[in-house]
């Protein structure tokens, strides 16, 4: 497989891909980081510091954007209540990701040290609950049932999520669809949420809604997938974290799945050794790589991400040409271009 490469690293192709989307929203994104900063106050001085010390550490707030795009791509045309859901959504994956970082007990969020290390786990979590709180007060603000009802719904399912990743963790035998199926509820279920409340407050037909849900649940996984891949490829710049963390932490991605199930019982061996056994020793990563080149997961992975990329493109079909519709259709690319 190429080298894998993360934006950050100086990828044009990538950046660019997202330049378009990022100038049509950047008056709405401006409202939002208003919005996030003023909720994150509070009377508990460390609430905000280690929020903040999350919400400031440079993510590209992808989510949100998603959000405000869906809603314009609609034509929504109220005051604010674009701008809250977005916050809520940001809160809601912020308080996500201060929690899994205590369940996967992680050092590295976003390039910095993670949270439960500077402030420790029980912070950690009960700042991500403040988030949450604070995401379905603003829900709760824009009237709209059915949004509510939305957003909810994706946080149930995020933890449901959660709870299955715990089970399978450190599985090799878990399957391709078991793997997929966490993915959709853990990551893309969010993607597909901030997308689908975007027409739902425009009062734009079911037709219209589902064509959102399917655009941010397909481009959830295929960012997903090359997550997996960097993880196995990339640099710590790339991931926010430790490469090779999946690995250390005996996370079955779909990497891992394909090579299980191509691999000779030799090389079974090896991930029920050091993926479900956690008996890691020096040298153990660059033969996790050797294995994984050998029956081209790696490439299969970037191959079932494009695929996905393609569904997400498709269900923007019922949609006029705008720019707003070609910014989305780019965001797709930024997604799967992460590697090359």
């Amino acid at each position: 497989m190429g080298v894998v490469v993360s934006i950050e690293e100086g990828r044009p192709d990538a950046e660019a891909s997202l330049a378009d989307l990022v100038a049509l929203v950047s008056g709405g994104m401006e409202r939002v980081n208003a919005q996030i900063l003023s909720r994150t106050g509070s009377d508990v001085a460390m609430i905000p510091e280690v929020a903040n010390h999350l919400i400031d550490s440079g993510g590209k707030r992808l989510r949100p954007i998603l959000t405000l795009a869906s809603a314009d791509l609609c034509g929504y045309a109220g005051i604010d209540g674009d701008v809250k859901l977005a916050a809520s959504v940001e809160f809601m994956h912020t308080a996500t990701l201060l929690h899994d970082d205590v369940v996967d007990g992680s050092d590295m969020r976003r390039g910095r040290v993670a949270a439960r290390i500077k402030w420790g786990n029980e912070a950690s979590v009960l700042v991500g609950d403040f988030l949450l709180g604070q995401a379905f007060r603003m829900m709760v603000e824009v009237g709209s049932l059915r949004a509510l009802d939305i957003l909810s719904a994706a946080a149930t399912v995020i933890a449901e999520g959660e709870v299955m990743q715990l089970t399978a963790a450190k599985n090799t035998g878990t399957s391709e669809d078991e793997y997929l199926a966490v993915i959709r509820a853990k990551t893309a279920e969010l993607f597909a949420a901030a997308c689908e409340v975007g027409p739902v407050l425009a009062g734009r037909p079911v037709a219209e809604q589902e064509a959102c849900r399917a655009y941010g649940m397909n481009l959830g996984i295929a960012f997903q997938l090359i997550d997996d891949v960097l993880d196995y490829g990339g640099t710590s710049a790339a991931l926010g974290k430790n490469v090779g963390d999946d690995f250390r932490e005996g996370k079955i991605t779909l990497p891992i799945v394909l090579a299980v199930r191509r691999g000779t019982e030799e090389e079974r061996a090896f991930w029920r050794r050091t993926l479900e056994q956690g008996a890691l020793e020096e040298g153990d990563l660059e033969t996790a790589h050797t294995i994984l080149r050998r029956h081209h997961a790696l490439e299969e992975t970037v191959a079932r991400a494009r695929e996905y990329g393609t569904l997400a493109r498709d269900a923007l079909d019922p949609f006029p040409e705008s720019p707003m519709k070609s910014a989305l259709l780019q965001v797709v690319d930024f997604c799967v271009s992460r590697v090359h």
